[in-house]
């Protein structure tokens, strides 16, 4: 196969995957993280919340750009695998190895979020409590 074929073939193999992504939720950010829906619920006894959860995988090395989440969710995140280094504006930097979790307030800006190894993957699920209005749940600091 010469290269201009290989080529065609990465590329192809790309857009596939880009429409497959796009049509099953999966979103894959700029960083190298990728986004997976788990869950979502409207909450039948608080009026106007849902419930959504999130898979976060990061491979190797993988981060999120720092971003806010919709004004209204309050989020408990659980590391699943490996571990994550995370930061919320005006506390300390720390990482978290599986089993371990934190929780972000409404409007806390997230300015560090990566997989703390260089060479094993680490996952974390976001569970957002969140206006059911707000479909946006991640809002990078570049599209503010």
């Amino acid at each position: 196969m010469n290269i201009k074929s290989f080529s065609v073939v990465v590329v192809t193999f790309g857009l596939l995957f880009s429409s497959y992504a796009s049509a099953h939720g999966i979103e894959q950010h700029q960083a190298g993280e990728i986004v997976k829906p788990n869950f979502s619920h409207v909450l039948p006894d608080v009026p106007g919340k849902s419930l959504t959860a999130v898979e976060v995988i990061y491979p190797a090395g993988a981060a999120s750009p720092s971003h806010t989440h919709a004004p209204s969710s309050f989020i408990y995140a659980y590391v699943v695998e490996g571990e994550i280094t995370s930061q919320v504006a005006g506390q300390p930097e720390r990482t978290y190895k599986a089993g371990e979790s934190w929780y972000e307030d409404p409007g806390a800006h997230h300015v560090v979020s990566r997989n703390a190894s260089k060479t094993a993957p680490a996952k974390l699920l976001a569970v957002f409590i969140v206006d059911t209005k707000d479909t946006q749940l991640t809002i990078p600091d570049s599209k503010k």
